[in-house]
């Protein structure tokens, strides 16, 4: 049968749905890349009035404390002192569910911060896993939509899922975590936090370092068995925000551990991994992870729509100190998380008080649009530059200077580029024979309802990690192993 021609929604014929367009093969992405850029503003205005992803959720406030010294590493003025307090708010949710989905499903979940600095709001938009399904954000409104509902039946299709699986073996190592014990954490206090994209630390003297988040539950770390997830789906929809907000209520707290892995940015050139590539983890033997401070829960929001609701987290609230990488993803959502707020909640979505940099002097030129609430800066200066005593530029705030070069283009990842070794090491030297044996089990029950030509292709991309792993998988789904080689 012929195939149509992939367009935009202009009708523009596509030559390439897999790799934005980046100038040179680690450069920063284009704004130029008409097609992403189309694609992710269409997929960013789908749903109204609920959030694209991570619609279902549970938010507090709380504060972070730093206890050991980075001022080597960053800039950061509310990383500046051991000791200092910054107050927050972290919402954690469900990726792929919608408002009314079970809070045990089996999904990533969302792990954000907002703190509140003196430098503006800085957020840190992240997950309770180290890595990600996708490396670049042309796939992503592909991908969450194989999560979510067929377009016929209006029902979930685990097909859908599935197949798009099978074509991006970039994939296996987020769904080797999945299917995991790790796939259905019991409530939010007992999982960690990732910021999993790579971000930059710049320090006083311009000298740049690559980060990684991770912020360790202090709690420990507690899973549920899909029997027990199941059945709170059934009894407690609610089950991990209910045990937030009545734990909090009760006075107690919840705390994470923060810290880092930092890497010199001259070690991105020869590191064995693509240290820009979200589907990848940095080995702690070579990268260990450094103290940074602790993140503190202790109070419930007054109101969940005006708070847990409303707040808006975006990678674009930097401060000082802490700047994007070139990490594809990051730099998709750097677009897409504010555009789709500024659909969903308003042009002046930053004036609902949850997002408001109160701890900040907000000084700018913007003005008016729908929603309005602050007075609208009164009679000030709305122009810049100005004779009027207007707000000026602080030249020692810009970023880190950074080389680009290369031919504008799409590209793959280029650095060495094997989507199958991290998981593979996870299954084989990470989980214990029994984690393996319920991974496995997990994808047997979530893949027999699927078609079987799906199921055979992904087959091929879990021979690929391990022939056990396959072969597991293949006898639970009744096909011979045969049927997962090449």
């Amino acid at each position: 049968m012929q195939r149509k021609t992939l367009t935009n929604s202009q009708g523009h014929p596509v030559d390439d749905n897999q790799n934005s367009l980046t100038a040179g093969p680690r450069g920063p992405i284009l704004l130029s890349d008409i097609h992403l850029i189309d694609k992710l503003a269409k997929f960013d205005r789908e749903r109204i009035p609920e959030r694209v992803v991570h619609a279902k959720g549970a938010g507090a406030h709380g504060y972070f404390e730093v206890s050991h010294d980075v001022t080597k590493f960053t800039k950061a003025k509310f990383l500046n002192q051991i000791g200092k307090r910054t107050p927050l708010f972290l919402r954690f949710s469900t990726v792929a569910g919608e408002r009314g989905a079970a809070d045990t499903e089996r999904d990533p979940r969302g792990f954000a911060i907002k703190f509140y600095t003196e430098e503006g709001n800085y957020d840190m938009v992240g997950n309770n896993t180290p890595v990600f399904f996708i490396k670049d954000p042309i796939k992503f409104p592909d991908f969450i939509h194989s999560q979510k509902r067929h377009p016929q039946t209006g029902m979930q299709d685990p097909n859908m899922a599935w197949d798009f699986w099978s074509y991006s073996p970039e994939a296996l190592h987020q769904i080797t975590i999945l299917f995991s014990d790790r796939g259905t954490p019991d409530g939010f206090r007992f999982m960690n936090g990732y910021s999993s994209h790579t971000y930059k630390w710049v320090n006083e003297q311009g000298i740049v370092h690559y980060v990684k988040y991770h912020y360790k539950s202090d709690q420990g770390i507690k899973n549920l068995t899909p029997q027990q997830a199941n059945d709170l789906k059934a009894t407690s929809k609610d089950y991990a925000t209910e045990d937030l907000h009545n734990h909090l209520a009760k006075g107690g707290t919840a705390s994470w551990t923060w810290k880092v892995q930092i890497m010199p940015e001259k070690d991105a050139e020869t590191y064995k991994y693509d240290v820009f590539d979200v589907t990848k983890i940095w080995s702690q033997a070579d990268y260990p992870l450094i103290p940074v401070g602790k993140l503190v829960l202790n109070r419930n929001p007054d109101n969940f729509f005006a708070e847990t609701e409303q707040v808006a987290f975006a990678p674009t609230n930097l401060v000082p100190g802490i700047e994007p990488s070139h990490d594809k993803m990051l730099q998709g959502r750097i677009f897409s998380y504010p555009d789709t707020h500024r659909h969903r909640l308003g042009a002046n979505f930053d004036q609902i008080p949850i997002n408001c940099p109160y701890k900040a002097r907000v000084a700018h030129q913007q003005r008016d649009g729908p929603a309005t609430v602050n007075g609208n800066y009164g009679n000030s200066v709305v122009y810049e530059p100005n004779s009027f005593g207007g707000p000026v530029e602080d030249p020692t705030k810009k970023w880190a200077p950074i080389a680009v070069s290369g031919s504008v283009g799409r590209y793959r990842h280029v650095h060495p580029n094997d989507d199958y070794e991290q998981p593979r090491i996870l299954y084989r030297k990470v989980f214990s024979e029994q984690e393996r044996t319920r991974l496995c089990d997990n994808i047997i029950g979530a893949m027999k309802p699927v078609r079987r030509d799906i199921q055979e292709r992904q087959l091929k991309l879990f021979y690929k990690v391990d022939p056990d792993y396959a072969g597991r998988i293949a006898k639970g789904l009744g096909l011979p192993l045969e049927a997962a080689k090449l």
